[in-house]
């Protein structure tokens, strides 16, 4: 499904900053809720410097916290075509039992018709391709052979091979929904511990579904934001969750999102009105998109240029939030996927 928004021609540069490299977070803090929280207040701009810990104190009894339940699938595959030639696979979304849409790493690009064998004698055949990325036929159940064989398909800028660790650290605790490439990653700082506390003040939880894909991190290329194309994602909004937004309202609550697969879930489901929603997204939330359901964030730091930026600087205000990040380096936080947090709110007037 095809969604247009309200957006202000800006260029890509204007979402750059200069980051040190060994800001980039490599690892997970031993805990997951020792992260640091940047709080950043979109109506003023003020900027506090907290701890993650303290979200729960910041939360109301009448909120309703909105966590998106996806589950990472170890995505990567690697193996050799018939022709020569290593070649790495990178899922972006399952298509049916036997068959995946990925992305291709090799010294040349797979043709049509082109057979490639992985590991436990695995065979695909590339039969489609669509822009960058290309339709797989295996000879395999494609799931069983990703549990057995896939690799946990870390973040291209952290720069070490996948550990144990990542197993249960690159999911959030509450994944339960097998399908994304990629984690959720502001759930990463929740454990169970911290959701208890939040239970016990009153916060109700909220669950929605949507599977990232390897598109998030693909670049944006084109020197005008609006004329970038993100691909698709899997959404599931349910009435259980529409319900609770509607009592959350009648009550006078907040509906913190947390994540920015929450909030492209949400805007999905609100676009002409809340109601239940399954199926594809390509929302592109740019500066001038006009909020309909969030009023919180939880986000991690986002690349500079990248379209998570421009979507969090479409909600707290492109200065603030550029303006935070330079603060963010200045202060020394961990960036990214196994990074340090935020909490935004809007600069939209109320």
């Amino acid at each position: 499904m095809r969604f247009c928004t309200i957006r202000h021609p800006m260029d890509r540069a204007a979402f750059h900053y200069d980051l040190p490299v060994e800001l980039i977070a490599q690892t997970p803090l031993p805990q997951r809720s020792a992260s640091r929280l940047l709080a950043l207040d979109g109506k003023t701009g003020a900027i506090t410097d907290r701890r993650f810990i303290d979200l729960v104190d910041w939360l109301d009894p009448a909120d309703l916290l909105v966590l998106n339940d996806t589950r990472v699938l170890p995505a990567r595959l690697t193996g050799h075509k018939v022709s020569g030639g290593r070649i790495e696979l990178l899922l972006e979304r399952l298509l049916g039992e036997c068959s995946g849409r990925f992305q291709i790493r090799a010294s040349r690009s797979p043709k049509v018709g082109a057979q490639i064998v992985l590991d436990g004698n695995a065979r695909a055949q590339v039969s489609g391709r669509h822009g960058d990325l290309f339709d797989l036929s295996f000879d395999c159940e494609l799931l069983s052979h990703l549990e057995e064989y896939g690799e946990i398909p870390l973040p291209p800028y952290i720069d070490r091979t996948p550990d144990v660790a990542d197993l249960t650290r690159y999911q959030t605790v509450f994944a339960t929904q097998l399908g994304a490439v990629a984690a959720p990653t502001a759930g990463l700082h929740f454990d169970v511990a911290m959701l208890d506390a939040i239970s016990a003040r009153g916060v109700e939880h909220g669950w929605l579904t949507l599977h990232v894909g390897a598109g998030t991190f693909s670049p944006v290329r084109t020197k005008k934001i609006e004329d970038h194309h993100l691909h698709t994602e899997r959404v599931e909004v349910s009435a259980v969750l529409c319900d609770q937004i509607a009592r959350t309202r009648g009550r006078g609550g907040r509906i913190i999102a947390v994540g920015t697969t929450t909030v492209r879930a949400l805007e999905t489901a609100g676009h002409g009105g809340l109601a239940p929603f399954s199926g594809e997204t390509d929302l592109f939330i740019t500066p001038g998109f006009r909020f309909r359901l969030v009023d919180a964030i939880v986000t991690n730091f986002h690349l500079p240029e990248s379209t998570l930026l421009m979507l969090v600087a479409a909600y707290a205000g492109h200065e603030n939030v550029m303006r935070a990040y330079h603060h963010a380096v200045a202060e020394r936080y961990r960036f990214f996927s196994y990074g340090d947090a935020m909490l935004l709110t809007s600069a939209a007037s109320a």
